[in-house]
């Protein structure tokens, strides 16, 4: 049976490197603000195909420089892909560490290449700062990655490709350097650097998996938020209805909806700017959603307008958790933002047939009733007392 040539391996797997970098490269471009990493480990890829292309320069260049240049390339390469994992994570890049763990693993290959020749040595210092280099992504999945296949696949391949090079590693020191030569004739060698090459890809597509997964989540939050007030939108609002909706037709609960309008808000950022305008709409959005449970939903439904949804909630409750939303905001904010008042409108789902609009015009209804009786009051709206309200609605009558 023929062998694989190593410099074949070696040859298709920096083509693919490089083809990878490439990718990485542009999802880095049009997404660098949402997914933090990429760059770094685009540019890791970038130095193993260096790395690769140093190796292959033995014929030309003196044995020492094209291997301990490629060893520098990998070392290198492999570290920034940590420094992104990092990133990704939210954590602080360990700077110190990677610059520490490349300088001491390089001061020890130049020892033992020109001073001491020792391969065994060599292959033993580079795959244990190898180890380290995957073993701290392996650990930044398990403690900060979201439980989700694409997370333990990207994990499980790190916790190999660790164990892989440790192995490695102690091998060379075990059994002498010529057990562990990957540039050596023979099928052990081939497979395992063929195994080897393809794990680096496997690493690369792993994180891309997760990269995506994350990039999935942030744009499907942006389909369903407010971008300025991080609440949700009518998007979002809509299908949150429709699944309380479902509820009540099944457990025949009563459903509440605020609508909640900033008064005078056009004086505000006449006065102001639009700037502390839009500060004074996330504070709002805050205060409000501070003064709800976890099971209620607030949206912002454009310009100064903002609608809460509050399941199981009974038509007299629902009013004290509003007086409670028009107090917090009437108190001081200090943020330094210009006070503000609101007017409340309540109405309370009528009955299972009754659709999301028609409860939103009858809030909005009582909305403008606030509006006209003074501002800076609340109004129910008494259509909707019956039906799933209806065991409530004497003490809101």
């Amino acid at each position: 049976m023929e062998k694989l040539d190593p410099r074949t391996i070696m040859l298709m797997a920096t083509l693919m490197c490089a083809a990878m970098s490439i990718v990485m490269f542009s999802v880095y471009r049009s997404f660098r603000r949402e997914v933090d990493g990429l760059g770094h480990w685009s540019a890791g890829l970038l130095l193993l195909v260096c790395a690769s292309v140093l190796f292959g320069t033995r014929d030309m260049v003196p044995d020492a420089i094209s291997l301990l240049s490629a060893n520098a390339s990998l070392l290198l390469g492999i570290g920034l892909s940590m420094l992104g994992t990092e990133k990704f994570y939210g954590q602080k890049p360990s700077l110190r560490f990677y610059a520490l763990a490349c300088c001491l693993s390089m001061a020890g290959l130049v020892w033992w290449r020109l001073a001491d020749v020792n391969f065994s040595m060599r292959v033993a210092i580079f795959s244990l700062t190898v180890f380290l280099f995957y073993a701290r992504q392996a650990q930044l999945v398990w403690k900060y990655g979201e439980r989700h296949f694409s997370s333990f696949f990207f994990g499980g391949l790190m916790a190999v490709q660790a164990c892989v090079v440790l192995v490695r590693g102690v091998s060379a020191l075990l059994y002498g350097g010529a057990h562990v030569d990957l540039l050596a004739a023979g099928t052990r060698a081939s497979i395992y650097l063929a195994t080897a090459n393809f794990m680096a890809l496997l690493l690369t597509v792993g994180f891309m998996t997760v990269a995506t997964r994350r990039l999935q989540t942030i744009l499907e939050r942006r389909s369903t938020h407010d971008p300025l007030t991080q609440v949700l939108n009518r998007r979002g609002f809509g299908d949150a209805y429709a699944r309380e909706k479902a509820n009540l037709r099944r457990y025949r609960r009563p459903l509440t909806l605020l609508s909640i309008d900033l008064d005078y808000f056009k004086l505000v950022n006449d006065r102001h700017g639009h700037a502390v305008g839009d500060r004074v709409l996330a504070h709002v959005a805050m205060v409000i959603s501070g003064a709800l449970r976890e099971s209620d939903c607030v949206a912002r439904f454009g310009g100064e307008e903002f609608v809460v949804l509050m399941p199981d909630m009974a038509p007299h409750h629902a009013l004290g958790a509003a007086e409670r939303i028009r107090t917090l905001l009437c108190a001081p904010n200090g943020k330094g933002l210009p006070p503000c008042t609101v007017s409340i409108g309540v109405a309370c789902q009528a009955s299972e047939h009754e659709d999301l609009e028609q409860l939103l015009a009858r809030a909005d209804a009582a909305l403008y009733q606030a509006k006209e009786n003074g501002r800076d009051r609340i109004e129910f709206d008494i259509v909707g007392v019956t039906g799933a309200c209806a065991p409530s609605a004497s003490l809101v009558s």
